[in-house]
């Protein structure tokens, strides 16, 4: 990590994060728990739609159609809202656009780079820079209100709890996908999504579920999974395409060194060792 890569990428990935936080956060104050976690659904939609537009995902009908389902069981989810507010709905969408901007960012400004960087490795970059970031919209805007105010309460035990929850949640993230797979972690993603909605519903008065609600958010968790289901099986082909070109390079290296090395009279157990060897070399140095 260097201070060019740190201005560079690192910076506007701790900027658009903090967005997110900042203008998430605030959509709190307008609607309830269980609406913004349906509103959160249309996530994918906005990442393909940035990525298209960055030339990295490919426009096709099957994902166009997908992104049309998503977006079609948000806005029955909206529709069935009892206690809608616009305010709050827009805060939450400049929430979603500045997580969708931050992973872009991530994959255009760190992976392109070479830079693999696991859940805790990129909290220890990306944190200070998002704590200042969100410092100054803080010193501007709230400041003055808690200044103004005749009394406030500030909870430490809750505000502590908070950040270890945060914590917790990128390492159970990182340590799941190191022992399992990413479709595990998306798989359970989409769980937590249903116990956030129906654990708020229980908790929290203002939150309450109408059939429209339940309906629309089934369609929009449907259409995650769609959208995972694709975005797997891209990879999967990505990878079987990159081994299998890895073999075809060993291969050609092999019967290289093979015909190489038996012009100048070397023994068979000699050359099995040389012409690894060599091949090992090559796919290193490409």
């Amino acid at each position: 990590m260097t201070y060019d890569i740190y201005i560079s990428s690192v910076l506007p990935i701790g900027a658009t994060f903090a967005l997110t936080l900042w203008l998430g956060n605030t959509s709190y104050l307008y609607i309830s728990v269980s609406f913004a976690q349906m509103l959160k659904a249309i996530m994918p939609v906005a990442v393909f739609l940035l990525g298209a537009s960055f030339g990295l995902e490919e426009l096709s009908m099957k994902m166009m159609g997908t992104m049309t389902i998503i977006s079609a069981g948000v806005s029955i989810a909206s529709y069935g809202e009892v206690n809608f507010n616009w305010i709050g709905v827009v805060y939450m969408m400049g929430g979603v656009v500045g997580e969708a901007f931050r992973l872009i960012f991530i994959e255009l400004l760190l992976k392109r780079k070479g830079l693999k960087l696991d859940p805790i490795i990129m909290m220890y970059y990306v944190s200070p820079c998002s704590a200042l970031c969100l410092f100054v919209p803080w010193l501007i805007l709230e400041k003055p209100k808690m200044d103004a105010a005749v009394q406030w309460h500030f909870d430490p035990v809750i505000m502590t709890l908070n950040a270890l929850c945060t914590f917790a949640l990128n390492v159970s993230v990182f340590l799941v996908i190191s022992h399992t797979s990413a479709l595990t972690i998306r798989v359970a993603g989409v769980i937590k999504d249903w116990v956030v909605v129906l654990v708020s519903v229980y908790l929290f008065a203002d939150a309450k579920l109408t059939v429209i609600n339940i309906f629309g958010y089934v369609i929009a968790i449907f259409g995650v999974y769609l959208y995972n289901a694709q975005k797997l099986n891209e990879a999967a082909v990505t990878s079987a395409s990159n081994s299998t070109q890895e073999s075809q390079g060993l291969l050609g290296v092999s019967n290289t060194t093979q015909h190489k090395y038996k012009q100048s009279g070397i023994p068979e157990m000699e050359l099995e060792t040389i012409v690894v060897r060599d091949s090992k070399e090559n796919i290193i140095q490409q």
